[in-house]
């Protein structure tokens, strides 16, 4: 049994691309997509004919209804490979408006079902601002379920629980990088892998805390750089790993032992905390690295979503 054969045997790997030819071989449960990924897709020759075939189809409609329709799109044809959801992204640019959250996230689901996709194999993806999980509660009080991304805290996680979302993404390789970065030469990367890792440790604590206060809500780690961060929260609900990394753990046969154990997380001395809006945003706002993360992420994704824009009107 090759690395990723084990540790689908306790933790459901998901996809991280927009590239869905790449998807068969390593049989991912779910997938997931963002901006970025579709605009690096796009680019892609053998993926012209169906951002050409959509903006064609739409040419004349709001430029953002045809952004969502080639999202929709992309999703469709990942659905058809995989057996579970896809997770789509509301424009990033809206990141800071609950109702404009709301309604796009009601949209994709929609256009979603007008092509005859179930709810339940859709997940709208948010960002984990205040707004954005405000508008994912109300999303999921219309029974849509929702994945809250770009989450680099303990407080986003705490408050995204209190929602009751679907799902949350937080975001391991990230966080890795703004210590790294931080630390700038006196990094020192053997003493700060696996279990130690920043981004490892930083899911290892909102699993355990919503593990044991039984909050449903599914912890899927992202944003991989290596196999090791993988390998050290095996066991997590999902992993949404990247073609380049489920290659390397499917040629590996090294042996892997889980991680992540919600029965000892039952067991751990842990505190219960709330947040309303004021103590959300103070606590986010004495995370340097968050705050940096979060604000570098939403303007990562707007510059893409714009440059995909920029590729549709030039079809």
């Amino acid at each position: 049994m090759n690395q990723l054969e084990a540790l689908k045997q306790f933790t459901t790997v998901v996809a991280d691309t927009g590239d869905f030819k790449q998807l068969a071989q390593y049989q991912p449960q779910d997938a997931t997509t963002n901006p970025s990924l579709i605009l690096k897709a796009v680019q892609k020759p053998e993926y012209a004919p169906l951002l050409k075939e959509t903006v064609t189809r739409f040419r004349g409609r709001d430029t953002d209804e045809v952004m969502d329709r080639l999202l929709v799109r992309f999703g469709t044809e990942i659905l058809g490979l995989i057996p579970g959801r896809v997770s789509t992204e509301v424009d990033a640019r809206l990141s800071f408006d609950t109702m404009a959250t709301y309604s796009r996230g009601e949209r994709l689901i929609e256009l979603y079902q007008a092509e005859g996709v179930p709810i339940d194999r859709v997940l709208i993806k948010v960002a984990s601002t205040w707004e954005g999980i405000q508008a994912a509660k109300k999303l999921q009080q219309r029974g849509i379920n929702t994945n809250l991304t770009l989450l680099f805290s303990f407080c986003q996680a705490v408050a995204c629980g209190q929602a009751k979302v679907q799902l949350i993404s937080p975001f391991v390789g990230r966080i890795y990088d703004w210590y790294k970065k931080s630390a700038g030469a006196g990094w020192d990367e053997a003493a700060k892998a696996g279990p130690n890792d920043p981004g490892v440790q930083s899911v290892r604590q909102i699993y355990e805390y919503y593990k044991h206060f039984g909050i449903a809500t599914e912890v899927m780690g992202a944003s991989f750089r290596n196999t090791g961060q993988i390998l050290a929260l095996a066991g997590c609900d999902l992993l949404t790993i990247s073609p380049e990394l489920l290659a390397q753990l499917a040629s590996s046969d090294a042996p892997l032992q889980r991680a992540l154990d919600p029965q000892q997380a039952k067991g751990a001395d842990i505190r219960a905390v709330q947040y309303d809006e004021a103590s959300f945003r103070w606590a986010l706002n004495e995370d340097a690295m968050a705050t940096e993360k979060l604000a570098e992420g939403i303007r990562a994704f707007g510059a893409d979503a714009v440059k995909l824009e920029q590729l549709m009107q030039a079809v």
